[in-house]
């Protein structure tokens, strides 16, 4: 997947468990705005109506050029395309498990706009923390052997 933006906040907030791939469906102008890289996923998450996946949140800028800019809504709800079963098996496991369902990255996968999402559990305050002190340690040993 050729990644056009990243939800790098979600790997901060959110210990990720297992992935997942979904369509999405957009428009013609949303799509080219997309693929100039003019989305994003920050505070987005995912919100399961009726049987059916959607994208709450995530902002997608208008497309210049396009002809009907000012009916545009930039954080309109979005639906995900996955199978009947990929769906049930997301909110069995988000309620059993007290799980999140997040958006982490938006690419293409051979033309086509891919989002991708993954079960994951909050982090305490402590865990982020532990995180953090865990990467600065692994930055300053490469920068310590690298001398």
């Amino acid at each position: 997947m050729k990644i056009l933006a990243s939800n790098r906040r979600a790997r901060h907030d959110y210990d990720l468990k297992e992935k997942f791939e979904a369509g999405l469906v957009l428009s013609g102008a949303e799509v080219k705005s997309v693929k100039a890289g003019h989305i994003d996923l920050k505070g987005s998450y995912i919100s399961f109506k009726s049987n059916e996946a959607y994208l709450v949140g995530a902002h997608i800028s208008p497309y210049k050029q396009a002809h009907n800019i000012e009916q545009y809504d930039p954080t309109s709800d979005r639906k995900l395309l996955l199978h009947r079963k990929e769906i049930e098996s997301l909110v069995e496991n988000a309620q059993s498990q007290h799980l999140a369902v997040v958006p982490t990255a938006i690419g293409l996968v051979r033309g086509r706009i891919k989002l991708e999402i993954a079960l994951a559990r909050g982090k305490k305050l402590y865990d982020k923390r532990e995180t953090k002190k865990r990467k600065s340690m692994l930055k300053d040993a490469q920068l310590d052997s690298k001398k």
